[in-house]
């Protein structure tokens, strides 16, 4: 089985999941994709080794990806990669770190990450490419569709359901069973109702 990954974006969200893939210990970094100025350079030892234009070529090396792009806003960007690096072959492992909990009676889809902290809990259902971010709590029952964003320290109380694309900012509350529409931005220290 080939372990070796690829990680998309070499920004501050990057160096947050290559400590997480370090410390989970299942997957060897093969490199980091970013813009051209920043090829040969490093993030935490891991190199720059391309651009966009070389997804493909890379490819042909390396069968797994993670977008490292985190996202405050604008998800567009994270959710176009998704779909072409799908397109092309690329699959997408669940990451999940060793300091964090989650359920064993939770479903978390491909491509999504788990910070340190996190805690996911019984019957919840994260959908693919998401980020669950540092301390944050996923109560039990909480949906979560694709492409979301859940900020460090976020609480999710219990059944509550988060729609796709969304952003939840740091430090938020939503209230159980709260229906959390797509495309939401929930800005920092919300409570939700």
């Amino acid at each position: 089985m080939n372990r070796n990954i690829i990680l998309i974006g070499g920004g501050g969200h990057c160096e947050s999941v290559i400590d997480i893939i370090e410390q989970q210990g299942e997957y060897n970094i093969f490199g980091i994709v970013d813009i051209e100025s920043k090829v040969g350079s490093k993030v935490l030892g891991h190199e720059i080794i391309g651009t966009e234009a070389n997804l493909e070529e890379i490819r042909g090396k390396v069968i797994n990806a993670h977008i490292s792009l985190g996202y405050v806003k604008i998800n567009k960007k994270r959710k176009e990669l998704f779909q072409f690096l799908k397109k092309i072959g690329y699959s997408f492992p669940t990451i999940i770190s060793p300091k964090s909990h989650v359920s064993a009676h939770a479903e978390i889809l491909e491509g999504t990450i788990i910070h340190h902290g996190a805690i996911v809990n019984s019957n919840s259902k994260i959908g693919s490419n998401c980020i669950i971010n540092s301390n944050s709590l996923t109560e039990h029952g909480v949906i979560i569709k694709s492409n979301s964003h859940i900020s460090t320290g976020v609480i999710l109380n219990g059944n509550v359901s988060v729609g796709e694309n969304c952003f939840i900012g740091s430090g938020s509350i939503v209230i159980e069973q709260t229906v959390i529409p797509d495309n939401s931005f929930i800005k920092a220290g919300t409570l939700y109702k």
